[in-house]
């Protein structure tokens, strides 16, 4: 029966062991033993230059997905790939996730419809805002949402700091 694992593998290497294992699969003539082998990322939006840029983002690093039938020579083959450090779960014989795991690691992109934003700045740091009713003043970042890709920026208005809230691509880096 065909279960979903998680491999660990060196951190930054997953898609090279993905290949090495793909290959390895072919060349010992294991392929019928592994479905799908999935490196698990998702899109995320950032603000470089004032450019918005989509980049894909490994949700876990270190750890890639196999849906394979857990037979000896399958096990072997996936263990001796270069670059697999093990399976997760106990040692001589890997658990397999539950379909709820399956589910929320792979479909997770599929249920956001846009790409998540993420934040260049740091609380603390001075911006100017850019656009919008308050364009031209600038203050410090208090709070940062990245969820709704907001800041809270405490900009000086007569004399006093008032909190203001402002999207990402609405402030710049002083």
């Amino acid at each position: 029966m065909y279960r979903w694992y998680v491999i660990n593998t060196y951190s930054g290497h997953e898609n090279k062991v993905k290949q090495n294992l793909e290959h390895r699969l072919v060349s010992l003539g294991q392929q019928r033993a592994v479905r799908q082998i999935v490196v698990p990322t998702e899109s995320v939006s950032e603000l470089k230059d004032n450019q918005r840029v989509t980049v894909e983002k490994r949700t876990m690093p270190g750890y890639i997905l196999v849906n394979m039938e857990l037979t000896d020579d399958a096990w072997n083959v996936v263990r001796g790939t270069p670059g697999v450090t093990g399976f997760v779960g106990a040692e001589h014989k890997p658990v397999p996730l539950s379909q709820a795991e399956v589910d929320r690691l792979l479909h997770r992109s599929e249920t956001a419809t846009a790409p998540r934003t993420r934040a260049q700045f740091q609380v603390g740091e001075t911006v100017k805002v850019i656009s919008g009713p308050l364009s031209d003043f600038s203050g410090e970042i208090a709070e940062i949402n990245e969820d709704a890709g907001k800041l809270k920026v405490l900009v000086s208005i007569f004399g006093r700091e008032t909190p203001v809230e402002v999207g990402f691509d609405q402030v710049k880096k002083i």
